[in-house]
């Protein structure tokens, strides 16, 4: 077997695009999580944008961490009036999301009016909003029907107006009132003794730094992507680009069976995935994904071996396994190498992706057939001969089928340009 051409298990690692984001739990009367605020803890971030907006809510549906980073909470995201229309909101199960819309200010009341129809079709589409306790003032009286929750913030506002707001919004809203930065017993004891249940402040819980991870993928190949989908290709055409790349894969799968995004059931291959997100949200997806990628990159070796790798069982598994194993393991090959991709030990990246158990046990301990042919695909690249054929003859797999795979997943790699 000629290999050559293929790159190392210890080529370097494909960089990965950090942020700091900040998580702090929203509390019930029981003092049981209910969900999460996020903010943005960059240091590169100076300012709360419509842009930071984006990537706040994009790299937490994406990101890969060692923790789950909203897990099944409510996911309480704060918002510029310019990002409510911005295609990230499409990538959301909105059902999930609770958007915190600021004040205006100094506003006038046709302004308030002005804003009113967003909010109304974000309403429409499932997202509950949020208010900060402004909204209790006339000048907002046309946006008061829309609160699911209105923010009571015990910092600027003293104890006799807080007994006030609360009564007053108890009267006026069907809204869930949040007592927030709560520092003192005192201050929860007044607050819940007026009929507030919900809470939020350090009183309960500080906020949690969590650093996040993004694989960056090859810029062209997000180009490529994002103009498949423009011209409407074919589920095939678009799957084939994605496997090109480790990254591409890695992130679609993560975001595809994240919280965010609420489906039931785990999304296991690439083509489902495709097709549960759609044209538009795989659009979406790419234009905000390409705007984490570097200018200039190259698909690094690593993610290259992890491409081959895939595509190289996946050929043998059509000839040795069920027809419904090729997908997996096309997964398997490409998902061995995210502890390099990563920067973490295998269990753990593993554990950031909702797996089949024979595809976990292939990876983690080369169980079953899948894990027979992770074994050979591994024996091939560090051409050990004797090895492989035993694994292929176990597999029932010849060395002609073996080569044959392999010339055939090394021409693959160059039909879509690695």
């Amino acid at each position: 077997m000629d290999t050559d051409a293929l790159p190392s298990d210890h080529s370097p690692s494909p960089p990965s695009h950090g942020a700091m984001i900040a998580r702090q739990a929203i509390m019930n009367a029981q003092q049981v999580v209910v969900g999460y605020e996020l903010f943005n803890r960059a240091r590169t971030s100076t300012a709360h944008t419509a842009a930071s907006d984006m990537v706040l809510v994009f790299t937490a549906l994406s990101h890969a961490g060692t923790e789950e980073l909203v897990g099944k909470m409510l996911l309480f995201v704060n918002c510029t009036h310019e990002s409510l229309s911005g295609g990230h909101l499409d990538l959301i199960n909105p059902y999930k999301v609770v958007l915190e819309i600021p004040s205006l200010g100094h506003a006038a009341q046709d302004e308030v009016q002005a804003r009113l129809p967003i909010l109304q079709e974000l309403r429409a589409r499932g997202f509950s909003l949020a208010f900060g306790h402004q909204v209790l003032e006339q000048t907002y009286a046309p946006w008061l029907a829309l609160a699911d929750y209105i923010k009571i913030d015990l910092s600027v506002l003293p104890p006799d107006q807080v007994s006030v707001l609360i009564n007053y919004a108890a009267r006026q809203s069907q809204a869930e009132l949040i007592a927030e930065k709560i520092e003192t017993a005192q201050q929860y004891d007044m607050v819940s003794s007026l009929g507030v249940q919900l809470f939020q402040g350090y009183w309960f819980s500080r906020p949690t730094l969590v650093e996040t991870k993004l694989l960056t993928p090859a810029q062209t190949s997000t180009i490529e992507l994002l103009n498949l989908v423009r011209n409407q290709a074919e589920v095939g055409q678009l799957e084939d680009a994605l496997k090109k790349d480790a990254a591409l894969t890695f992130n679609l799968m993560r975001l595809i069976n994240s919280a965010g995004l609420g489906f039931a059931h785990e999304i296991t291959s690439v083509r489902q995935a495709v097709m549960l997100l759609g044209l538009k949200r795989l659009f979406r997806w790419a234009a905000l994904l390409l705007t984490a990628a570097r200018d200039g990159e190259t698909p690094p070796a690593v993610g290259q071996t992890a491409v081959l790798r895939g595509r190289f069982m996946e050929l043998l598994a059509q000839q040795a396994l069920p027809p419904d194993a090729a997908d997996k393991a096309f997964v398997t090959g490409i998902f061995s190498l995210l502890d390099q991709m990563l920067g973490l030990p295998l269990d753990k990246a593993v554990d950031l992706l909702q797996m089949p158990d024979e595809v976990r046990g292939a990876l983690l301990r080369h169980d079953g057939a899948l894990g027979q042919l992770l074994q050979l695909a591994q024996a091939c690249e560090s051409s050990s001969g004797s090895t492989w054929e035993q694994l292929g003859s176990a597999l029932e797999l010849s060395s002609e089928q073996i080569n044959t795979a392999h010339l055939q997943a090394m021409a693959w790699m160059n039909q879509l340009r690695l």
